[in-house]
């Protein structure tokens, strides 16, 4: 699978930021239309897309298939690679344990999340894995980058469901 195409590079890195996690919003999106928790990432290095997509739980009946996961075996694929140094992720809901776990083993840079999740958080609501002691790879990252646009979708997914 080659995903791998320029990305346009606005000069402000605040502006990219916020193009990444509106095109994370559409992955999103498209989950949600695919009636599925409404969660979508992008794994990024440089100006180029490594991996993309949205949650595929129930499409999959995976309970492991959440966007950031999916997103990542592209990414990988794309890169030829089993780590991705260098490599960024924007998702649209803090990574839970799970996916906080892979992106650790995946040696990504830097994650940038919208909306935090109390529930199953692993950067900062419910554990904090990224800054555990004793792990020898540190990722940066960032949270609430248009975090009201994601739990909104959230939000309106789950009005549905009920």
């Amino acid at each position: 699978m080659t995903l791998l195409f320029p990305l346009r590079q606005p000069e402000d890195p605040r502006e990219r930021d916020r193009l990444l996690m509106e095109r994370a919003l559409r992955e999103a999106r498209d989950a949600f239309d695919r009636d599925e928790v409404p969660v979508g990432a992008l794994v990024v290095r440089g100006n180029q897309l490594l991996g993309r997509s949205g949650n595929r739980v129930e499409e999959l009946c995976d309970a492991t298939a959440h966007a950031e996961m999916l997103a990542l075996n592209q990414a990988f694929a794309t890169a030829e690679a089993k780590r991705l140094e260098g490599a960024e992720v924007f998702c649209t809901l803090e990574p839970c344990l799970q996916c906080a776990g892979a992106l650790l083993h995946a040696r990504v840079a830097r994650v940038v999340f919208a909306a935090s999740d109390p529930k199953f958080g692993g950067v900062v609501s419910l554990a904090s894995l990224f800054d555990l002691p004793g792990i020898n790879h540190r990722i940066q990252w960032q949270g609430g980058l248009l975090a009201e646009s994601a739990a909104e979708l959230m939000r309106a997914f789950f009005r549905q469901r009920r």
